[in-house]
């Protein structure tokens, strides 16, 4: 079958490389320094992965893109071989959060610049080069996501800063470990507003309302103070997130003008009301089922918890209390575990029913939250599950590549393609073929720069 490429990508390569291939016997032309040439590798286009391909990087751009033996290799330029490779892009995580874990333990006193560091790093392992951290942060995430992105060491930081909830509701602050510069609690319409233009005067990238009442357990956000927040956000050119559990919340927000849905409607299935909202207004929906699945699954204990790819991205202290007896015995008991394999089961029929509608999906776990929710697993277990709901692989994929970059508004990242930031993945196999295989991975590039091979144990935090 003929190399496959889609056509912007193609016209632009043509026009990146058409005065060098003017002359058949003309030299190749000089490279400038730091040109790379990635040869050989199929390339994801946000659809499949095309035949064996050419890609050129210069400094921290992607420079041209095209079937192999199209381009001519500038001379003097760096060239690594990876035929029988896949490259995709690298993933985009819309929704995850840092500074909260430490081995088994949650809590504000791990919201430091050595904690994240690790994080943002543990995500760069896994192939995940962007992460929204959507809520949570106290004052430190501000200086952080200046002062880390852009660098090659672990991925860039966006996020919403604090995040507004209901006094005393959720997240819960006792229970989480929480203080209060990690959630604004307003009380009226113009607090919320009040506190939305703090945090854009400051720099966010989404606006965070945690919505739900737990079954009616704590105090609900009221409409009033959302729907300001939501004004608000609209104002400063932000978009707004809602922490959703049920319909009806979801539903509500969808209606106060919302961006985007944070988690999966878990409690009933979708209506034809609901899609037509969804799709209407152009919200974005993150289904993030492996958020409940991580409740009960490493009690069950796969096959593929023993395989290197997961133990790697597993706290030593956290892999301790999987390999207690106890704790498996009293995990699968649990009424919590009951509750949890329910919620899974709605979660991905509702994703199937609104993805098979047209309803806008992006990608995120909550990874980072609470110490099962595993950064850089997490988000490969979720593209698995993304399938089992009826999304192919090259959807999946997509969603957490291209459709997120759109989500978080990432114009230069997302894609391969000329002029995109060069964050690359390579992989042994094709994940259209089997989503698994994104966790065959062989190389990451960050900013046109390798930085890593495949993931490999790290010691625990002192």
């Amino acid at each position: 079958m003929a190399p496959r490429f889609s056509t912007r990508v193609g016209a632009l390569a043509v026009l990146v490389f058409h005065a060098a291939q003017g002359c058949a016997h003309a030299p190749p032309p000089a490279a400038p320094p730091s040109v790379v040439v990635l040869e050989g590798a199929r390339v994801f286009d946000g659809e499949a992965p095309g035949g064996p391909a050419t890609v050129v990087l210069e400094g921290e751009r992607i420079r041209a893109v095209g079937p192999r033996g199209s381009l001519q290799v500038p001379a003097g330029a760096q060239v690594v071989d990876y035929s029988g490779k896949t490259l995709i892009p690298g993933l985009l995580l819309a929704h995850a959060h840092v500074g909260n874990v430490s081995g088994t333990e949650v809590g504000r006193r791990f919201y430091t610049r050595e904690n994240i560091t690790r994080q943002l790093s543990r995500y760069l392992d896994y192939g995940v080069t962007v992460i929204n951290s959507l809520g949570l942060n106290p004052p430190l995430f501000y200086t952080l996501r200046r002062e880390l992105n852009g660098h090659t060491a672990g991925a860039d930081l966006l996020g919403a800063g604090p995040g507004l909830g209901a006094p005393m509701g959720l997240p819960p602050a006792r229970g989480m470990n929480l203080e209060d510069d990690q959630v604004l609690r307003p009380e009226t319409a113009e607090a919320a507003r009040e506190a939305v233009r703090d945090m854009a005067s400051k720099g966010v990238d989404m606006v965070k309302l945690w919505v739900d009442s737990m079954n009616g357990a704590m105090p609900r956000l009221s409409p009033e103070v959302y729907r300001a927040a939501i004004d608000e956000a609209h104002r400063h050119g932000l978009r707004a997130a809602a922490h959703i559990h049920d319909l009806e919340d979801a539903r509500a927000v969808v209606e106060a003008g919302v961006d985007v849905i944070a988690h999966g409607v878990r409690d009933q299935p979708v209506d034809d009301a609901f899609i037509q909202a969804m799709k209407t207004r152009g919200v974005w929906y993150i289904p993030t089922v492996n958020l409940d699945e991580a409740n009960y699954i490493y009690a069950e204990h796969p096959a593929w918890m023993d395989e290197p790819f997961f133990r790697a991205a597993v706290d030593p202290a956290l892999q301790r209390r999987f390999d207690d007896p106890q704790w498996r015995r009293e995990t699968l008991a649990s009424e919590g575990a009951a509750k949890a394999r329910k919620a899974v089961a709605v979660n991905l029929e509702n994703l199937r029913t609104l993805h098979q509608a047209g309803v806008k999906i992006g990608f995120g776990t909550d990874s980072g939250a609470m110490p099962q929710r595993i950064p850089g697993f997490a988000e490969h277990r979720e593209l698995e599950l993304m399938t089992q709901a009826g999304l192919t692989p090259a959807q999946a994929l997509r969603a957490a590549t291209r459709d997120s970059a759109e989500l978080l508004g990432l114009k230069s990242q997302g894609a391969i393609a000329p002029g995109m930031v060069a964050d690359l993945v390579v992989l042994d196999a094709d994940p259209a073929q089997d989503i698994r295989n994104t966790r065959g991975i062989h190389a990451v590039w960050r900013r046109g720069v390798q930085v890593r091979g495949a993931p490999s144990p790290r010691p625990a935090p002192p």
